[in-house]
C-alpha cells in the first residue's frame, strides 16, 4: 500500500500535460506545413513542365492532323492554353492549398465520386463528354495508385500520425493521385477546349506530373523519418493491394472491352514487387513501339519473305485471322512434341546447333500445325499482323540468345529450348516485351545472369546447370497458359541463386582477406628491403654486420611495418638502430669516436636483443651472435684490421652454405633458401631490383587500358588459356594497396589477381574478354532493333511518340 509520501509523485500536473499536448500539436502542425511546402514546390514545378510541353505536343499533332478541322482544333487549343495558362496554374495552386487546409481541419473528403467510374445504372444519365473526362481521370488515378502503392502507403501512415491519428487512405491523402487529379480537373475547366485536346492535356499531365510523384513521396517519407515519424516502419502491404494490376478504365466493358487474352494480359501487369521506374518504363515503351514500327515496315517490304527466311502470312487479302486460341493450341502440340523429341535425344540439350535449327523452324511448324488443327475451316486463315510480329520477335529473341557470347554454349542450348513456351507467353501477354517487371522476362534474365558465370571448373557438381535444366523442363512440361508456373519457377530460381550467392560471398571474403594479407606482407617486405639496401648499398662492411641487417633486422622491420605501420615510432626506432649499427662498424680513429661507440654499445645490444626476440631468434643463436659482436667490437676498438665484404657476397655465401647443409639435390642456392629468405636476400638473389618491373608499357588512353580501369566490382571476364580452356571470373575486390584486381569464380574461389596493366594486355591479346552487364532481354531488344534497321533502312520510319 502506498504511503502519503508516495502520493505527490503520482499526481499529474494538468497544466504541464496541457502544455505538452499543445507543444506536440504545434510540432505536428509544423510537420504538415513541411509536407505542404515540399508538395507545392514539387507539384507546381511538374505542372509548369507540363505546360511548357503542351505547345510543342499540340503543334506536332496539328502538323500530322488528318483533316483541316482537326488541325484547327489543335491550333485553337494552343491559343487557348497560351492565353489562360497562368490563370489555370494559379487555380491549380489554390486547389492544392485548399486541399491541405481541408486536410488540416479534418474536412477533406475521399475523392471518389468525381474521379472513380460511375456505376452501370448511372451511365445513361451522364453526359458523354463528362463520361470521357471522368474515364480519363479515373484511369490515370488507378494506374498511379497501383504503381505507387508501396511508397504511397508509407506516406498515408505517416500523414495519419501527424494529423492526430485520423485514418489516411489514397483517396483522402492531400498529395495522393486522386486529389491531385481532381485539383487539375477543376483547374482546366477554365480552358474552353474540345474534348480531344483536353484528353491530350490529361495524357500530358499523366506523363509529366503523375510519373513524377514517386520522388515527392520519397522526399516526404525521408523528411518525416528524419523528424522521427515512424522511422522503423516497414509495413508489408496486404496481398490484395500488393499484387493488384492496373485497373481497367471504367466503362471499358461498355465500349467493347478486351477479349479473354487481352484481359489476361492486362491483369498480368501488376506482377512486380520491384519499385516502379517511370523513366525505365517510358524507355521500354519506346523500344517496343520502335520494334512494332520496324516490323510493320518489314512486313510491307516486297522482299520480306526472302530476307527474313520465314514464311509470309497465309491467306489472301481480307481472309480471316487465326485466333489466339488456334495459335496456342498449335503451340501446345509443338511443345509436347518438343518434350518427346528431347527425351529421345538427350545430347540435344548441349547442342547449340540443334537449338538454333529448331528456332528457325518453329514459325512454319506453328502455322502448319494451326491449319491442320482447323482443317478446311481454317485453310484460308492467316496470322494477324500483331501475332506475326510476336512470333518474329520471339524468334529473333532466341536467335540472339543462341549467339550471345555472354552465355556458355551449354547454357545457351538449355535456355534455347524455351522458345515455344515463351511464344505462348508473348501471345497471351503483350507486356512481355514492353515491361521489365514481367515474371517471364525476369526469369530469363535471372537464368542468363547466373549462366554467365558458369564454367565446367566452377560447377563441378553441376548444381547450376542442373537447376537451369530443371527450370526449363518444368516450364516445358507444366506451362500451358497459367503465368503462376513462371512465377513459381522464378521464385525458386531466385532463392537458389540467393543461397549460392551467400556461400560464394563468404568464400570471396576469405579470398580477399588472404590476398589482402599477402599484399600487406609483400609491401612490408619491399619497404624493409628498400630501407636496408638503401643504407648498405654497395658498401664494404664486416660480414657480421651484413648478416644482422640482411636477415633478422630486415625481418624485424617487416613485422614492425605490419604491426605498427611505417609512420610509427617503432619503425623510426628500428631504422635508427640500422643507421647507428652501420656507423658502429666503421674504423674508429679518434678518442671521441671510440668513447661514443662505448657509450652506444649497451643501447645497440638492448635494441638488437628486442628485435631478435620479436622475430623468434633461438636463445642459443642470440648468445652466439652477441658473443660474435662482442669480439668484433673489441677488435675494432683495438684498431685491428677487419675483413670487409659487400652484401651481395655475404648473401651469396649464406645461400650456398644453406644449400649444402640441407637442400634438395639440383636446387640452386636461391631455391634452397626460399623458405627462410629475408626480403633483402630475396631481392639480392633474384632480380636485384626493389621495384617490380612492368609487364608491358601501355598508353593511358589505350582503349584496353580504359576498359580495364573502368571495371567495377561484380563485372565478369572470360579468361582464355593457351590450350583453349576458358574460365569465367568475377572482379571481386580491388586492392587499396596495389590496385590489383582479385578475380573469383561463381563459387567465390580465387581464379587469379591481375594489375590493370596486365589485364589490359590480356584484353588486347584477346586472352581476356569482358562480359556485358546489361540484362539479356535488354541486350536482345537493342540487337533486334539494330538488325531490323540495317535490314530495311529505306523503309524505316521514326517511331511516333505517344502523347
Amino acid at each position: 500500500m502506498s504511503t502519503p509520501e508516495d502520493t505527490p509523485n503520482r499526481v499529474v500536473d494538468l497544466k504541464l500535460r496541457a502544455g505538452n499536448v499543445a507543444a506536440n500539436g504545434e510540432r505536428l502542425g509544423e510537420l504538415l506545413k513541411l509536407v505542404r511546402g515540399i508538395a507545392l514546390k514539387r507539384v507546381n514545378g511538374l505542372v509548369s513542365t507540363l505546360f511548357e510541353n503542351v505547345d510543342d505536343a499540340l503543334f506536332h499533332l496539328a502538323e500530322r492532323a488528318e483533316s483541316n478541322a482537326m488541325q484547327v482544333q489543335f491550333f485553337d487549343g494552343m491559343r487557348e492554353v497560351r492565353k489562360k495558362r497562368q490563370l489555370v496554374e494559379r487555380l491549380f495552386q489554390e486547389q492544392l492549398s485548399q486541399i491541405f487546409n481541408d486536410f488540416a481541419a479534418g474536412r477533406l473528403k475521399p475523392v471518389r465520386s468525381e474521379v472513380a467510374a460511375s456505376n452501370t445504372q448511372g451511365l445513361s444519365l451522364v453526359d458523354d463528354l463528362e463520361l470521357e473526362d471522368s474515364l480519363a481521370i479515373s484511369s490515370m488515378v488507378a494506374k498511379a495508385e497501383n504503381r505507387l502503392n508501396r511508397t504511397l502507403h508509407l506516406v498515408n501512415q505517416r500523414l495519419s500520425v501527424i494529423s492526430g491519428g485520423t485514418p489516411v487512405e489514397d483517396a483522402n491523402n492531400p498529395i495522393g493521385p486522386a486529389p491531385l487529379c481532381q485539383a487539375f480537373r477543376i483547374a482546366v475547366r477554365e480552358f474552353e477546349l474540345e474534348l480531344q485536346v483536353k484528353l491530350i492535356i490529361y495524357k500530358l499531365y499523366d506523363r509529366y506530373v503523375m510519373s513524377g510523384l514517386e520522388p515527392l513521396y520519397d522526399e516526404v517519407n525521408a523528411e518525416l523519418i528524419r523528424a522521427g515519424v515512424l522511422p522503423q516502419f516497414r509495413h508489408q502491404l496486404p496481398a490484395g493491394v500488393r499484387n493488384r494490376g492496373p485497373a481497367a478504365a471504367p466503362g471499358a466493358a461498355a465500349r467493347g472491352g478486351n477479349g479473354p487474352v487481352e484481359q489476361q494480359a492486362t491483369g498480368a501487369a501488376g506482377y512486380s514487387d520491384e519499385p516502379y521506374d517511370s523513366v525505365t518504363a517510358e524507355i521500354q515503351a519506346e523500344i517496343y513501339s520502335t520494334l512494332r514500327n520496324l516490323l510493320a515496315n518489314r512486313r510491307q517490304s516486297s522482299d520480306f519473305a526472302g530476307e527474313s527466311g520465314s514464311a509470309p502470312s497465309q491467306g489472301g487479302v481480307g481472309a480471316p485471322n487465326l485466333s489466339p486460341t488456334d495459335l496456342l493450341s498449335a503451340l501446345s502440340i509443338l511443345q509436347s512434341q518438343s518434350i518427346q523429341a528431347q527425351a529421345q535425344a538427350q545430347a540435344q540439350a548441349d547442342s547449340v546447333a540443334d537449338a538454333a535449327s529448331a528456332v528457325r523452324q518453329i514459325k512454319q511448324e506453328l502455322l502448319d500445325q494451326a491449319h491442320r488443327l482447323g482443317g478446311a475451316a481454317t485453310s484460308e486463315h492467316h496470322v494477324s499482323s500483331a501475332d506475326e510480329d510476336t512470333i518474329d520477335l520471339v524468334g529473333m529473341l532466341f536467335e540472339f540468345i543462341l549467339q550471345d557470347r555472354n552465355l556458355p554454349a551449354p547454357i545457351q542450348a538449355l535456355i534455347g529450348r524455351l522458345q515455344i513456351p515463351y511464344l505462348k507467353i508473348a501471345i497471351l501477354d503483350k507486356h512481355l516485351f514492353a515491361q521489365k517487371a514481367h515474371p517471364a522476362r525476369r526469369l530469363l534474365d535471372a537464368m542468363a545472369e547466373a549462366g554467365k558465370s558458369w564454367s565446367a571448373e566452377s560447377d563441378v557438381d553441376s548444381k547450376l546447370k542442373d537447376k537451369i535444366k530443371q527450370v526449363v523442363e518444368t516450364i516445358l512440361n507444366d506451362f500451358d497458359d497459367d503465368l503462376s508456373v513462371i512465377e513459381h519457377e522464378l521464385a525458386g530460381f531466385e532463392q537458389f541463386v540467393h543461397q549460392n550467392k551467400r556461400r560464394a560471398e563468404l568464400a570471396e571474403q576469405r579470398a580477399a582477406e588472404v590476398t589482402r594479407g599477402r599484399e600487406k606482407l609483400h609491401t612490408a617486405r619491399r619497404n624493409a628491403a628498400k630501407e636496408i639496401l638503401g643504407r648498405i648499398g654497395d658498401r664494404q662492411l664486416p660480414p657480421v654486420i651484413h648478416n644482422v641487417l640482411s636477415r633478422p633486422w630486415a625481418n624485424y622491420l617487416v613485422l614492425t611495418d605490419l604491426r605498427h605501420g611505417n609512420e610509427s615510432a617503432e619503425w623510426k626506432n628500428a631504422l635508427q638502430f640500422a643507421d647507428e649499427f652501420i656507423w658502429s662498424s666503421f674504423p674508429k680513429q679518434s678518442d671521441a669516436d671510440k668513447a661514443r661507440l662505448r657509450a652506444l654499445l649497451p643501447k645497440l645490444e638492448k635494441s638488437l636483443k628486442h628485435g631478435l626476440s620479436t622475430v623468434a631468434f633461438h636463445e642459443g643463436d642470440v648468445r652466439a651472435l652477441m658473443q660474435e659482436l662482442t669480439d668484433f667490437y673489441q677488435r675494432l676498438l683495438n684498431g685491428e684490421e677487419l675483413e670487409l665484404k659487400s652484401a651481395q657476397e655475404v648473401i651469396a655465401e649464406n645461400a650456398a652454405s644453406d644449400s649444402a647443409a640441407g637442400a634438395e639435390p639440383g636446387a640452386t642456392p636461391a631455391e634452397s633458401t626460399i623458405v627462410n629468405q629475408s626480403p633483402v636476400e630475396e631481392i639480392v638473389l633474384t632480380s636485384g631490383n626493389v621495384e617490380p618491373e612492368p609487364l608491358e608499357s601501355l598508353q593511358e588512353e589505350d582503349d584496353h587500358v580504359v576498359a580495364a580501369r573502368n571495371m567495377k566490382v561484380g563485372n565478369w571476364v572470360e579468361f582464355i588459356e593457351a590450350d583453349g580452356n576458358r574460365e569465367r571470373a568475377k572482379l571481386s575486390w580491388i586492392s587499396p594497396i596495389t590496385s590489383k584486381y582479385l578475380f573469383v569464380n561463381r563459387r567465390g574461389l580465387k581464379v587469379c589477381d591481375k594489375s590493370v596493366a596486365a589485364l589490359a594486355v590480356e584484353l588486347r591479346r584477346g586472352s581476356a574478354v569482358l562480359l556485358e552487364e546489361v540484362p539479356l532481354f535488354d541486350r536482345a531488344l537493342d540487337a533486334i532493333v539494330e538488325r531490323l534497321r540495317q535490314a530495311h533502312p529505306a523503309g524505316e520510319k521514326s517511331p511516333e511518340k505517344a502523347v
